[in-house]
């Protein structure tokens, strides 16, 4: 709705009082979030609403859905100021001269042209023009005005979140356009993991190597429908040695991935970890979550929130690492890093804002490289400009960060599944530093979110960040 509230009471004006001539406006800077919601209430999904990229291509429908929307700002001005509240709205004329876009500021002036006293009927012309002056719509709304006065408490309109996954989507879109990853998936029983491996295959982002026991896994693809004629089944007899089948197999050169299935992570990462027979590189291992959060402006990388439960400064700085090459996979040339806690100072007594510091400088010293550090930062400051403000910081991290980098995993785990559950992101989650990518969900974790989670450790593979 448009964000037209200046007073604190709506008070409108009467038949006797209307003036021939008289006239009110109400302004409004058109967003994508608008045109979501429009497309929300009223159910008109035609690309040339929610995809802003359509525009161009159907201009037609362009002009006729977001300047409907526009027509939207006449209403306001009929029943918020002229004549204002008990107006009832009787017939619209109305002409889309001009398309209207994201970014538009929008002007709506009514102008009472004719009274019509037996029934207290007005005629108002409607005009609606951009910032550049130019004409969008015209015409002529019929309205029957109030003839008693009334002043009423403005409203406070309900706050509405439009969760749109833009970004988190442009990342499965190159996924899909290069050749599939060999993917070991690591014993598939239940339902939700060979559909999962399934989706991928069929998006393009794998060729699936099933491990596990080859009767319970055929038996799954029969009561789900699940296609897997093509795939090839690797025998394992329990959870354990499907694990240490795929291990063997990415020690092997066979398999660029591993996905994980109906299994424990700890069992998966033993086999991974072994230092004489897994897939230990001199990187140290972690895990890293890729957010698209509804409302902030880029990715957001949460790191570490799977693997490292209490990590050392010296494993922080491989955790941190980790994270940097990820971003930079996924676009971001030189990631803002926030390392938090609970507080923005160092605090001797808390050793998260002193291994903060400790990192800050080892990057100024060329220990960690490719990213720009700032901590200790709690979330607030490292998420919001305004709340950095607020406390005196000035950082370029600041308002923007790209990474999180939490103290623990306890701290990771409950910040990405309150991202996830309550604030709507879209995540997935990949394990690097081994010599392969590992992707590790949880067993909570949606359909969207394994795939998504895929589609990472696709980009990480074929990038050679494993």
């Amino acid at each position: 709705m448009p964000d037209i509230a200046v007073d604190t009471f709506l008070e409108n004006r009467t038949f006797d009082d209307l003036a021939l001539g008289e006239s009110a406006s109400v302004s409004h800077t058109v967003t994508q979030r608008d045109i979501d919601l429009f497309a929300a209430a009223t159910g008109d999904l035609n690309p040339a609403n929610v995809d802003p990229a359509y525009a161009v291509t159907d201009m037609f429908h362009h002009i006729i859905i977001h300047g409907m929307w526009t027509a939207g700002l006449i209403s306001a001005v009929l029943g918020t100021r002229l004549p204002g509240p008990g107006t009832i709205y009787l017939s619209q004329d109305l002409r889309f001269l001009h398309p209207v876009g994201i970014g538009d500021t929008i002007t709506a002036t009514l102008t009472v042209t004719a009274k019509s006293a037996p029934k207290s009927d007005v005629t108002l012309a409607c005009v609606c023009t951009n910032q550049d002056g130019r004409t969008v719509i015209t015409g002529t709304a019929e309205t029957r005005a109030p003839r008693g006065k009334v002043r009423l408490k403005r409203a406070v309109l309900p706050s509405i979140r439009v969760e749109r996954h833009d970004n988190m989507e442009a990342l499965q879109a190159r996924a899909a356009a290069d050749a599939a990853v060999v993917t070991a998936v690591v014993h598939p029983v239940d339902p939700v993991s060979l559909r999962a491996a399934v989706d991928a295959a069929k998006a393009g982002y794998i060729v699936p190597v099933l491990i596990g026991p080859a009767s319970r896994i055929r038996e799954v693809a029969t009561a789900e429908a699940l296609d897997i004629t093509g795939y090839r089944l690797v025998e394992a007899q329990d959870a354990r040695q499907s694990a240490a089948q795929a291990v063997a197999l990415a020690r092997a050169g066979e398999v660029g991935m591993l996905m994980k299935g109906d299994l424990h992570t700890d069992v998966l990462m033993h086999p991974v970890v072994a230092s004489q027979t897994g897939l230990r590189t001199a990187r140290h291992i972690s895990h890293v979550s890729v957010m698209d959060v509804p409302d902030y402006p880029r990715l957001l990388l949460l790191t570490d929130m799977a693997i490292n439960i209490t990590p050392t400064l010296a494993e922080k700085v491989g955790i941190v690492q980790n994270a940097i090459d990820c971003a930079h996979v996924i676009g971001i040339a030189r990631p803002l890093v926030a390392i938090l806690a609970a507080v923005e100072v160092v605090n001797p007594q808390m050793p998260s804002t002193v291994e903060a510091a400790a990192l800050c400088k080892m990057s100024d010293r060329g220990q960690i490289t490719g990213g720009k550090l700032d901590g200790p930062l709690a979330f607030d400051n490292a998420i919001n400009a305004a709340a950095a403000a607020e406390k005196g910081i000035v950082s370029d991290v600041t308002g923007r960060a790209d990474i999180l980098v939490v103290p623990d995993l306890e701290a990771g785990n409950m910040l990405a599944k309150e991202l996830t559950f309550l604030s709507g992101a879209a995540a997935a989650g990949v394990v690097l530093g081994a010599t392969v990518p590992i992707v590790l969900t949880s067993r909570a974790d949606s359909a969207a979110t394994r795939l998504a989670s895929c589609t990472l450790g696709v980009l990480m593979a074929r990038a050679g960040v494993a």
